[in-house]
């Protein structure tokens, strides 16, 4: 990815198989969310290529790589502060709902029975993260910790094959982050699906991740398991210094 004069993301190349649990480190400025930008199509990178479950998705829109099956979570989060928590997660889950636009003019049969059933499905998200009882609640009025993990339950919502956090741990005490390391792996079994994440927390990755991505100045500059990186001189000499 090239930005300018600048080499933002260089020679960035990785496979992540099913139902694995990857993380992505590196120091602040590293690339790590411009990786996230290309893979989720906020971005399209200036070189390379992108493939989820065998479809090239590379330059595809946000919302056509959510339909592919990619769904995330942002380092700034990103909720419809003035709807209610429900409401956030049922827009997300709209691509599950089986209506046409008259019989949601009109409110026929159908569109009660989708609206009974996303209700129900939403609910059940909420319930994963032990929120069922703020489904009213405005967003905007939700304590950081829950704010974070509603934006996870929506992106639940879309259905994805790969969840992508970026941060999720970020502004959480570590009771919190305690609670959300067995989420993570909660989910990740629970609905099947492979997780990258971006994280400072080393606690956090070294605990749940299988295998770590280090990248530095936009390069890759280590991978393995977390006993690997922990060892590894290169890594070692980016987050200490010599």
């Amino acid at each position: 990815m090239q930005f300018g004069g600048l080499r933002a993301v260089d020679n960035f190349e990785v496979s992540i198989e099913e139902h694995e649990l990857v993380g992505l480190i590196g120091p602040n400025g590293a690339g790590k969310t411009t990786i996230f930008n290309m893979l989720t199509g906020v971005y399209t990178p200036t070189e390379g290529s992108i493939t989820l479950a065998g479809v090239d998705v590379t330059g595809k829109k946000p919302y056509e790589i959510v339909r592919h099956g990619a769904a995330r979570t942002f380092q700034n989060i990103r909720l419809f502060k003035d709807l209610t928590v429900i409401d956030n997660i049922k827009i997300a889950y709209h691509n599950e709902m089986n209506y046409s636009t008259l019989e949601g003019i009109f409110r026929g049969k159908r569109y009660w029975a989708e609206e009974k059933k996303a209700q129900q499905e939403c609910l059940d998200f909420l319930k994963i993260f032990d929120m069922e009882d703020y489904a009213d609640t405005l967003a905007k009025n939700l304590p950081y910790g829950k704010q974070r993990k509603l934006e996870i339950a929506r992106a639940l919502a879309t259905n994805p094959k790969i969840l992508m956090l970026d941060e999720p741990a970020a502004g959480m005490n570590p009771q919190e982050t305690h609670e959300l390391m067995e989420t993570i792996h909660f989910i990740r079994d629970k609905f099947d699906i492979t997780i990258l994440l971006i994280e400072h927390d080393m606690n956090l990755v070294m605990g749940i991740c299988e295998r770590i991505v280090v990248i530095d100045y936009g390069k890759i500059i280590a991978k393995g398991t977390p006993d690997e990186i922990k060892n590894n001189p290169d890594v070692i000499r980016v987050y200490l210094g010599e």
